[in-house]
This record gives C-alpha cells, sequence and structure tokens, in this order.
C-alpha cells in the first residue's frame, strides 16, 4: 500500500510541476489561463487517470471487482478540458486571439494523464514539446518575414478622394500592397469610402501609413485593423 501511494504521489507531483512549468510561460506572457489554471488541468488530468489503474478506492474495496477503461476516462477528460479551451478564445475586432492558450490547456490535459498513469517518459517529453512549442518557436516566428494583414476603411470627403490608383501610390511608398476593394458613397454624397485589405511583409509599416494619414488632404478618418496569422 505504502508503495501504491510513493507511487502516485510521484505521478500527481510531476504532473502538478509539468504543469506549473507551462503556466508560468502563459503567465509570462500576460495569458488568461496562467501558472495556476495549468497547474490545475495537469493535476486534474492525472488524478483522474491514476483512478483506471488503483482500484483501492475505500478501504476493503475488492481490485477485482472494478474494471475501468482508461480511454473512457481521456475520452472524458478531453471533453471537459474542450469548454475550458473555449472559455479562452475570444474574437477581438476581426483577430482572434486564445488559440495557442487553448492549444496549450489541451496539451497541457494530454500532459497530465502521461504522467497520471506513471507514464513518465512520454509525459517529459509533452513537456518539453509544449515549452519549445511556445519559447523557442516564438523566437522563430518572430525573425520570419511573415506577411502581416489588415482590414483597413478610409473615408474621404467625395471631391477630395483619391482614385484608387493614387491610393495604391500612397500604400506603396509605406511597403503597402492592397488588396480586393469595396467602394460606398454615403452621408448624401459628402463621403466616400474605400474597404478593403491590406498587407505588407514590414512590421512596421502599419504604423508609418498610420502617421502618414494623419496628415493626409481630405481624409475624414481611417480604420486599421490588423488580422492575426
Amino acid at each position: 500500500m505504502s508503495g501504491t501511494l510513493t507511487h502516485i504521489t510521484a505521478n500527481l507531483a510531476l504532473a502538478w510541476g509539468a504543469g506549473a512549468m507551462v503556466g508560468f510561460e502563459r503567465s509570462y506572457n500576460g495569458r488568461a489561463a496562467g501558472f495556476r489554471t495549468h497547474s490545475l488541468v495537469a493535476l486534474a488530468s492525472a488524478s483522474v487517470m491514476i483512478i483506471s489503474y488503483v482500484a483501492v478506492l475505500s478501504p476493503g474495496y475488492a481490485v477485482a471487482t472494478l474494471r475501468l477503461d482508461p480511454t473512457r476516462l481521456a475520452q472524458g477528460v478531453m471533453t471537459g478540458i474542450g469548454f475550458l479551451g473555449a472559455g479562452v478564445i475570444f474574437k477581438e475586432g476581426v483577430s482572434v486571439q486564445g488559440l495557442t492558450t487553448a492549444a496549450c490547456i489541451w496539451a497541457t490535459a494530454g500532459m497530465g494523464m502521461l504522467f497520471g498513469l506513471g507514464l513518465w517518459a512520454p509525459g517529459a517529453m509533452t513537456l518539453v514539446g509544449i515549452l519549445v512549442t511556445l519559447t523557442a518557436m516564438r523566437w522563430v516566428e518572430g525573425r520570419f518575414p511573415w506577411r502581416v494583414y489588415a482590414l483597413a476603411v478610409f473615408r474621404f470627403h467625395a471631391p477630395l478622394a483619391p482614385t484608387e490608383a493614387e491610393l495604391e501610390t500612397l500604400l506603396g511608398r509605406h511597403d503597402v500592397s492592397l488588396g480586393e476593394l469595396s467602394y460606398r458613397l454615403v452621408q448624401d454624397g459628402e463621403v466616400f469610402e474605400y474597404q478593403g485589405s491590406i498587407e505588407t511583409r514590414r512590421d512596421g509599416a502599419f504604423r508609418e501609413l498610420a502617421e502618414r494619414l494623419r496628415t493626409l488632404p481630405g481624409l475624414i478618418g481611417y480604420e486599421l485593423s490588423r488580422i492575426s496569422k
């Protein structure tokens, strides 16, 4: 009995510690689900999986009478984690935020189940994979020449509105290219509006463009809503 309890304690401690390490990275980067959330997810997942092979639920309980399928328990854990992950995903403008944290919670649950089953080596490899994905790949992603997209709206006084070619020339000076455009004339023909997508390969290009638009003659207002990758 003491050996079983020692094994359970080790499994729970490893799961809890591994979840805390992943959660620390999330908290450090200001994510909603952070240190405590990931610790609890890993700990709860491990505790559920421990039930699948430890039959001593109460004194005198017969081992032979207990038949629990670990795959069903794992399925139940992942179903519950799906609801938790959905809670950290939210839409902000045209961007969807929280997808990485939701995936991280899901991966942490799987890692916790591995530790709960006593599969320490696979659990440790999963932990390394999660941390490498969240840290090293963040560094790599920041150095790739990604395309940056935004939804753009430009509103001009109708008599002073530039042509599409003139607008493209203005954007091109800041390394910004224009995608498909929509056109609208509103306020009894006083305001002409361009709406479409823009893209650039330079992360600071939209900031420079915004500064230039502030001084553009005839411009009433603009919106540059960056779209997450």
